[in-house]
């Protein structure tokens, strides 16, 4: 029990840097900035044809697609970049937890930071949209015009059929929710470890990371394996399964009828390749120099 209330504490330290921070109030202004400029479409587009939107479609229409999932994390880097922590209250915890118990409660903070940050994206956008929704748990006429028509593609609105067909709002939000969520702790505990090895070194993985998924995007891998275009429905599957970020995006995703991955393997990939991380990070602060002003600790 003193273990757990000492994790918390440090996680608690944390989060008490976010008061009057300039780095966090930039990174959740940017969100909401982002939040209003890739929903903006959907809303204009329900206002332009006077429908309306189920509360949750502007989200969905949203953070369903991965460039917008791409575009909303690399703000990860921003928020995490610092990470660990080692403000001058760690001297003091230092002395009295030992490391494994301060790298915990930073992997705590780092989970419940990301949470918060896929819950404000959501609130942000539900909220964004309120003037034209409503609650019922069912798709709008925006949503049937967007999805069976081709009008969603060439405003870039991913609205795709299957999902409409084979979902409901509500349990759809779920999943971006968690999707989102579980992309964004994986990258954060990329960070943390790679900053644990080397000063910046998170901000030039996550870097590499992001890019990683923009390289592997169905049209590249049609060309590294030398798909036929007539054929792009196998680079498609094949993107589906290596990319971490259409693991993140929901219609990426196995709805019955094609070999695309599974939720349940989706979140499970997020949860190994988070663990993997934080796991590398408890091996490796057993030998990291604490580096503060002109002292040293190891």
């Amino acid at each position: 029990m003193r273990r757990f209330k000492q994790v918390l504490l440090t996680a608690v330290s944390n989060f008490r840097r976010w008061h009057k921070n300039p780095q966090m109030i930039l990174c959740f202004l940017l969100a909401f900035i982002f939040c209003f400029l890739l929903s903006d479409k959907v809303m204009q587009f329900a206002k332009g044809h006077g429908t309306t939107l189920q509360g949750m479609e502007a989200f969905i229409w949203t953070f369903g697609d991965s460039q917008s999932v791409l575009a909303i994390s690399t703000l990860l880097l921003l928020m995490f970049a610092d990470m660990p922590n080692l403000s001058n209250e760690v001297p003091y915890f230092m002395v009295r937890m030992d490391r494994k118990v301060w790298i915990l409660g930073q992997i705590v903070y780092l989970i419940l930071a990301s949470f918060i940050f896929v819950f404000f994206i959501f609130v942000s956008t539900v909220l964004l949209s309120v003037e034209r929704a409503y609650p019922a748990d069912m798709w709008s006429d925006t949503a049937a015009v967007l999805g069976y028509s081709n009008i969603g593609e060439k405003i870039a609105v991913p609205a795709f059929v299957k999902v409409l067909e084979l979902t409901t709002p509500y349990r759809c939000t779920m999943h971006i929710f968690l999707l989102m969520t579980g992309y964004s702790v994986t990258m954060a505990g990329l960070i943390l470890f790679l900053n644990l090895c080397k000063n910046n070194g998170g901000m030039i993985g996550g870097v590499i990371f992001s890019g990683f998924s923009i390289l592997l995007n169905p049209d590249i891998v049609a060309e590294w394996f030398g798909i036929p275009m007539d054929n792009i429905r196998f680079a498609n599957i094949i993107s589906g399964w290596i990319s971490p970020l259409n693991h993140a995006t929901y219609y990426m995703h196995n709805f019955g009828y094609d070999n695309l991955p599974k939720l349940w393997m989706s979140y499970l990939f997020f949860i190994l390749a988070s663990a993997l991380f934080f796991g590398l990070s408890l091996m490796k602060i057993k030998n990291y120099a604490f580096h503060f002003t002109g002292t040293q600790i190891k």
